[in-house]
């Protein structure tokens, strides 16, 4: 076959972290992948970052993908006995499939065995493995922008931290949270759906109707959602993620429908839950994601593909909320340099860095709350995307330079994360008190639940509502500074920081803000 090739640009993958060679992969070996195909047209950008939404068909017929791109990559593909399994032209993906040995014929790539570790702990991950650039037939330059999945390495690692019993000095209820934070009385989601995006790990119902029984409140109705070869699966490490997330978002929205998205731990399991979580009919009210990696361990080509993902999301009214990480303005990287965490870096996510907060539980008063980091148990998330430019939004809020051209500044918003002040959760029949900014993902997607119920219509991206009137040294109405401490590169200071972002919540301060704001 005399094929004529061009590359994928940003498909190109650098070795996985600490692998080793698990041997050779067989030629006849099954392999499937998803395809993102080019838009239709491009979102304009007031769709995305405006107050009004559009329906999912509609977005599907203006910027969804063409029915004649998808029939193209069809054709094309099946003389190299590549079979398409699926379409989805909202979403613009294609699941595609064949053996190893036509899926590196029809990509011009090279796939081993590695094994690499598992960033949610427990052993080693057997997986396929490439390293270079992916490249397609020339009949479909600019029609494919990314293929995931042919290495498939565990891709994010969940952003959660165990309190040390002796390091311990205060724990929360999340609904004692909603009163440190001043949620809006008188909502509770009731009429939303909370999507949560899990790549490992499950819950128990007797746990979730244990806990909640423990707080005097009903069980949340729960959905779990099987993408891919992702299941409720619980008895493992990632458990406790799983249900710090659900536990704090049922506890702070519990009349919010919750649907729980399991995928795979990979590239490409990551974009298919996003895709059919905010594709998802009704559409949630919020999408929370807790699991990330830094920016430069994923490809570009997977970072502009979730990036878009989330465009849709907002287009939709779905706003996204993902934790900034726990590792410091290093993201553990560990190379003396400061990195930011993805998916939180996308300009169309909500990043929620973390505090530690020495508060009252039975009144809600706050002695003190300062920036999460400092003490050796981990450090919020934050600091300069080198992946993303700086959105129009940020550009009076004083976010610094990272080396010649400006970039997105993370977080965005900020909450309770530090474990010695943590969240008090029930996991697999056990009490324990877990931190890190996972749990401040789900407290911005129930706190936003109960804002789109108060105000009755979605907000989809948040940004520029929240960072209307800030300028430096002087955060928005609805929040309170954090103006104390350090995640190792940045300091607290007052308005935007790269530490916890314009700061903490206060939800009824906030919801009357965003009344006035969106009634203009």
């Amino acid at each position: 076959m005399n094929e004529q090739f061009v590359p994928i640009p940003g498909s190109e993958r650098s070795a996985a972290p600490q692998a080793r060679s698990a041997g050779p992969l067989a030629a006849s070996a099954p392999v499937e992948a998803t395809i993102v195909l080019r838009r239709r047209a491009e979102v304009p950008h007031e769709l995305v970052t405006g107050p009004e939404t559009i329906p999912q068909p509609e977005l599907a017929e203006r910027y969804g993908a063409e029915p004649a791109d998808a029939d193209r990559v069809r054709d094309v593909l099946s003389r190299f006995g590549v079979r398409v399994t699926d379409v989805d032209l909202a979403s613009r993906q294609m699941r595609v499939t064949g053996t190893a040995e036509q899926m590196t014929a029809a990509f011009r790539t090279e796939l081993s065995r590695a094994a690499s570790p598992d960033p949610a702990g427990g052993a080693p991950v057997e997986h396929r493995h490439r390293e270079g650039t992916l490249e397609v037939p020339a009949e479909l330059d600019g029609l494919i922008v990314a293929v995931l999945g042919l290495d498939d390495r565990p891709q994010v690692r969940p952003h959660l931290r165990h309190a040390h019993a002796e390091a311990r000095r205060i724990s929360y209820k999340p609904t004692e949270l909603g009163n440190v934070y001043h949620f809006p009385p008188g909502t509770d989601g009731s009429g939303q759906v909370l999507a949560v995006a899990e790549f490992d790990g499950g819950y128990r119902k007797e746990d979730l109707d244990a806990y909640f029984r423990s707080l005097g409140l009903p069980t949340p109705q729960v959905t779990a959602v099987s993408v891919g070869t992702g299941r409720n699966h619980p008895g493992r490490d990632a458990d406790v993620e799983v249900v710090l997330d659900m536990q704090v978002a049922g506890a702070l929205a519990p009349g919010a429908e919750q649907k729980v998205y399991f995928a795979p731990n990979t590239d490409q399991g990551f974009i298919s839950a996003v895709s059919q979580a905010v594709h998802a009919t009704p559409t949630p009210a919020a999408l929370s994601i807790s699991w990330g990696a830094p920016e430069e361990f994923w490809t570009e080509q997977a970072r502009a593909a979730l990036d878009e993902a989330f465009a849709d999301a907002a287009a939709l009214g779905v706003t996204v909320c993902v934790a900034a990480g726990d590792d410091g303005s290093d993201d553990g990287v560990h190379d003396g340099r400061a990195h930011t965490d993805f998916p939180a870096s996308s300009p169309h996510a909500l990043a929620c860095g973390g505090t530690s907060l020495d508060a009252d539980p039975a009144t809600g008063e706050v002695h003190s709350e300062r920036v999460w980091g400092g003490d050796g148990s981990g450090a919020t998330g934050g600091g300069i995307s080198v992946a993303f430019g700086l959105p129009v939004w940020q550009n009076a809020a004083g976010v610094p330079h990272n080396g010649s051209a400006p970039g997105r500044g993370v977080p965005d918003v900020s909450g309770a994360a530090d474990p010695a002040t943590g969240y008090e959760v029930l996991v697999n029949g056990r009490a324990t008190v877990v931190g890190g900014t996972s749990a401040v993902a789900p407290l911005w997607a129930a706190l936003t639940c109960r804002l789109v119920e108060a105000l009755g219509r979605p907000l989809g991206m948040l940004h520029p509502l929240l960072y209307s009137g800030v300028t430096p040294g002087h955060t928005s109405r609805g929040f309170r500074e954090i103006n104390d401490g350090t995640n190792g590169a940045f300091r607290a200071a007052p308005g935007w920081d790269a530490c916890t972002g314009l700061g903490v919540p206060d939800g009824t301060e906030l919801l009357a803000s965003l009344r006035e704001l969106t009634s203009r």
